[in-house]
């Protein structure tokens, strides 16, 4: 009787529980390992720099299942765990204990981690960055007295809801950004300066194309200087200049890795034993024609479970459109599609954006390329319909609140 095969999964965030979820529910009897580096199971990182640190969620409600959930499915779960070498002959990974797991399939999904800035200073106490729910407990306990001078660097997603709350607990907060605006690379600057003119409103100070030069202060952060020569007093400042994926494993391994681990629509490197998902992976997107890396839940999520599928064999093409949402003071965003700079020319907004809830479109020529909902409900569905359909749309009937969305998909 042959032996039953075993998959095995390198990084148990949101991806790697997903694919293992997905292993047994599509029928796989086989052995699943999921191995993780951090001390927690498997948890959601978006409730981190949002309810959890605003104080609105126990810690607790984040994580992804219950213990017994993993041994009624006869999952093996290994927290506390790194994995230190792969070696693809032997289809064999080391893990840092010197013990190694045998492999059938393997799947990376070993994540992101914050990017480190090269600048004196960075090890005072008193700089954070936020990526764990380690990191969001700590940091809530030093946002809610509301008495810290707060630099936040960086005005991506995670800096500005850090910055948000930050500001919600009545600390003063500076935002320091070296693009012009919030989110330049992923929502252009049109987009942006709706997010800079919101924190501003709540009094938070930005200084934009500036970036950090040094963190002084003895022992503990004093001030911080940036490139342009202002001082910026602080207690407290929270690093959120993005992500580098954790794909030292693979590269090391030989496999092919350019901004993550490069794979194809069936989220399968060159490897064919080995596949990759969630924020490691710079998938082939079949709709945009080219490769993308996603640093968001929801791509954690389908990814991870695309290549489960795919690692049983099925017939899998994975082209979920980009999908992010954020939440800061009294705004709550979703957004679809991919709308960096350079990948549209034109923008059209629908409603007031002073009344609190409003569309935003991007365009290239007459199609939608990206959208963004503000405190508007139910029209993601239809919004990713039209930017996945390549629907020719009339920018005319777009900005025109009384024109209903589902009456552009009938033509």
């Amino acid at each position: 009787m042959a032996a039953l095969e075993s998959h095995v999964i390198i990084g148990a965030g949101p991806a790697g529980a997903k694919a293992a979820e997905t292993l047994r529910e599509e029928g796989f009897t086989g052995g699943v390992l999921l191995v993780g580096k951090e001390p927690e199971r498997p948890y959601e990182r978006p409730p981190l720099s949002k309810k959890v640190l605003l104080g609105q969620a126990d810690p607790e409600s984040v994580y992804l299942h219950e213990e017994s959930w993993y041994r009624d499915r006869d999952i093996t779960l290994l927290t506390d765990t790194a994995a230190t070498a792969l070696d693809r002959e032997a289809r064999k990974v080391s893990l840092a204990d010197g013990s190694e797991l045998r492999y059938d399939r393997l799947l990376l999904a070993t994540g992101s981690s914050p990017r480190r800035l090269r600048v004196p200073g960075t090890a005072l106490d008193g700089v954070r960055t936020l990526r764990t729910l380690a990191d969001a407990r700590a940091l809530h306990g030093l946002l809610r007295g509301g008495d810290r001078r707060v630099v936040v660097v960086g005005a991506g997603w995670i800096g500005l809801e850090v910055a948000a709350a930050a500001r919600q607990y009545g600390n003063r907060v500076t935002l320091v950004e070296a693009e012009a605006t919030p989110l330049y690379c992923p929502l252009g600057p049109e987009a942006g300066k709706i997010f800079a003119d919101l924190h501003r409103s709540k009094g938070v100070e930005c200084v934009f194309e500036d970036g950090l030069f040094a963190i002084r202060g003895e022992g503990s952060v004093d001030h911080v200087l940036t490139s342009r020569g202002v001082e910026l007093p602080a207690d407290l400042v929270v690093l959120a200049v993005g992500v580098v994926p954790e794909d030292g494993l693979a590269r090391a391994a030989g496999l092919r890795t350019d901004n993550g681990v490069v794979v194809d629509s069936a989220l399968r490197t060159e490897d064919p034993r080995i596949f990759a998902a969630g924020d490691v992976a710079c998938f082939y997107h079949p709709l945009y024609r080219r490769h993308l890396r996603v640093e968001h839940w929801a791509n954690a999520l389908g990814s991870g479970s695309a290549a489960a599928r795919s690692m049983l064999g099925r017939n899998v093409s994975y082209d979920r459109i980009p999908y992010y949402f954020t939440d800061q003071y009294e705004l709550s965003m979703e957004f679809s599609g991919h709308a960096d700079p350079g990948s549209y020319d034109r923008v059209v907004v629908r409603g007031d954006v002073s009344s609190g809830a409003y569309l935003v479109f991007w365009l290239s020529g007459d199609h939608l390329v990206a959208a963004m909902s503000v405190n508007t409900w139910e029209v993601t569905d239809i919004l990713q319909f039209l930017i996945r359909s390549g629907t020719p749309v009339d920018p005319d009937a777009l900005s025109e609140p009384r024109r209903p969305l589902a009456g552009l998909i009938a033509g």
